[in-house]
């Protein structure tokens, strides 16, 4: 895995699997693309345990996450935990391409 990727996934990955359920509860009936987003994360995580110490084959799901999102573009309608999910999964995709 990558230095960068892994000081990141380190640094955000707890909180992000914590508010992304919280966060699909509260505004996935307001914006139902959340709960792609969560499918997509789960699955991320899934690849990130399985894989180890190894790089996870994450291109698909970061791709479908940009796609979904509008590139992680917050909605003007949502809490700081929405935005904080939408900016910790733009700097995880960042630094797994990096």
């Amino acid at each position: 895995m990558s230095k960068q990727f892994n000081e990141i996934k380190e640094r955000h990955f707890k909180t992000l699997e914590q508010f992304v359920p919280i966060v699909a509860r509260v505004h996935g009936g307001n914006h139902a693309e959340f709960h792609e987003v969560r499918r997509l994360f789960d699955t991320i995580s899934k690849k990130i345990k399985a894989a180890g110490a190894e790089q996870p084959e994450l291109n698909v799901e970061f791709a479908k996450l940009r796609e979904i999102t509008n590139n992680y573009k917050v909605p003007g309608d949502v809490c700081e935990s929405y935005e904080a999910v939408y900016n910790m999964l733009a700097e995880l995709d960042e630094a797994y391409k990096a």
